[in-house]
């Protein structure tokens, strides 16, 4: 006898939910193996009818705007990356690598948002209540309107949500916490889906501000399903090296505002603090100039900091000399190095063991620091340092020539406030802040004229001398 449609099996996949009416060995939606399972028959499929109006749409002119009025976070670099602070309703994901200093960051935060009429709700799932009191003790995060509760079950932290009442609640992380209403382990993505929507939905029905946090991949992409990054409202990577003193917070996605804004912070044994002027940490403060040394501004969202490059040439003791970089990408420095070659004919740089870096863990991406790393290695090359308070912005081209970049009014503003008297940049960059020398190059043989004298072609071995012969006695 032939099964009725109603009682025909259908399979769902474990891991996202994916359905479908025959058996997969592989899930199509998420490429898991082995994850599709029976379920029972197969839904009927229903229509949604029209219902009542509840609440009847206005025009846009006529929409209360007040509701959704940004309240600050108590931390000024957060609340430059999210527009003014967070929004009532507002969900956000915070990403990044392990160690950088989340947690730390939003703890802080939670103590200086709580007060009497907004408590906040820290929810921590990675760590017991225990260690996150120690953490909040040595960085001074305690207040009495912070609460905090360790979970890892989506009903208990819906549960806490209805004692406590806050108007900002903080999940560390949302790949710790499990419905039991899903299949899954915590941190698949069926499981990572159902508890940001159910937070989600949480959010919106109290009025509620929501910080989520989420773990990265290897790769630096945030792990879980795409979709959680369509659902929440913003989303901001927390980036820095881990040896390093400096983070930063970028946005990546802001219903709210901007997403070119970037939040510096200093991280440091007695927590975070933010850094409104974080270019102090870039430079090498020096008397006199050292060869291999240049500065340039890099532009950070909207924000410039002056940033210091350095680089060192050595004889190389083996057959493939060594290209060592830090803070830079290793094709770009390469590319300078071929063009520095061809087109400034300086050879001694084929040679050689060279070595670039940057200061103070900045990470130098954009092409406009193109022209301080020619500049840096040319003066390397010639052990010949650059003048004093000089800064260069340009992007190098292959064929030696220095292009224009973006922004070049705002470096060069930076610059001039932080003392700096002498710029490079391309030509037609537009107009200088009062008091300071710019001056227009057109090619990476016009920058290299900066230099005292030209940087030397090659290395040769210096002649061995030898002693003068004793004067012999006269015959």
């Amino acid at each position: 006898m032939a099964r009725s449609k109603s009682d025909r099996p259908s399979y769902r996949c474990t891991e996202c939910g994916w359905s479908t009416a025959k058996w997969l060995g592989r899930c199509p939606e998420c490429h898991a193996w082995g994850t599709v399972e029976e379920v029972g028959g197969t839904p009927a499929v229903k229509t949604t009818a029209a219902a009542r109006v509840v609440s009847p749409a206005l025009p846009i002119g006529q929409v209360d705007g007040r509701q959704v009025a940004a309240r600050s976070t108590g931390v000024v670099e957060l609340d430059r990356v999210l527009g003014g602070g967070l929004v009532p309703g507002a969900v956000v994901l915070l990403a990044g690598e392990p160690g950088v200093g989340k947690s730390t960051l939003l703890l802080d935060v939670a103590a200086k948002a709580a007060s009497a009429q907004r408590p906040t709700l820290y929810v921590t799932g990675e760590e017991s209540a225990g260690q996150v009191r120690l953490r909040a003790d040595r960085i001074g995060a305690l207040d009495d309107h912070l609460f905090l509760a360790a979970e890892t079950d989506l009903s208990a932290v819906l549960a806490q949500l209805d004692a406590v009442r806050p108007a900002l609640l903080i999940m560390d992380s949302v790949q710790t916490v499990a419905s039991p209403e899903v299949d899954g382990a915590p941190g698949g993505m069926a499981q990572v889906r159902e508890v940001a929507g159910a937070l989600i939905r949480a959010s919106k029905e109290r009025g509620m501000s929501t910080i989520l946090v989420g773990h990265v991949t290897k790769d630096g992409a945030i792990a879980g399903p795409r979709l959680l990054e369509h659902l929440v409202d913003v989303v901001l990577h927390f980036e820095g090296d881990r040896h390093a003193r400096l983070r930063l917070v970028r946005g990546v996605k802001n219903r709210y505002g901007t997403t070119d804004e970037v939040g510096c912070f200093e991280l440091h044994d007695e927590g975070i603090t933010s850094l409104a002027d974080p270019s102090g940490l870039f430079l090498t403060r020096r008397a006199e100039p050292v060869p291999g040394t240049c500065l340039t501004v890099t532009l950070e969202g909207r924000r410039p900091l002056v940033a210091e490059v350095q680089a060192l040439t050595v004889d190389s003791q083996i057959p493939s000399p060594r290209r060592t970089t830090s803070g830079l990408e290793n094709s770009r420095v390469s590319m300078i190095l071929a063009v520095l070659e061809q087109r400034g004919q300086i050879t001694a740089l084929g040679k050689n063991d060279i070595y670039t870096a940057t200061v103070g863990g900045v990470r130098l991406g954009e092409p406009a620091a193109d022209l301080a790393i020619a500049l840096s290695l040319a003066s390397a090359a010639g052990d010949i340092p650059l003048p004093k308070n000089l800064v260069a912005v340009g992007e190098v081209g292959l064929a030696g020539e220095v292009r224009r970049v973006t922004g070049v009014q705002r470096r060069l503003a930076e610059a001039h406030r932080l003392g700096f008297t002498h710029a490079l940049v391309p030509a037609d960059s537009g107009d200088a802040p009062a008091g300071m020398r710019v001056r227009e190059v057109a090619d990476i043989g016009e920058a290299l004229r900066v230099l005292p004298s030209a940087p030397r072609r090659s290395r040769a071995p210096r002649a061995r001398t030898e002693p003068e012969p004793a004067n012999q006695s006269r015959r």
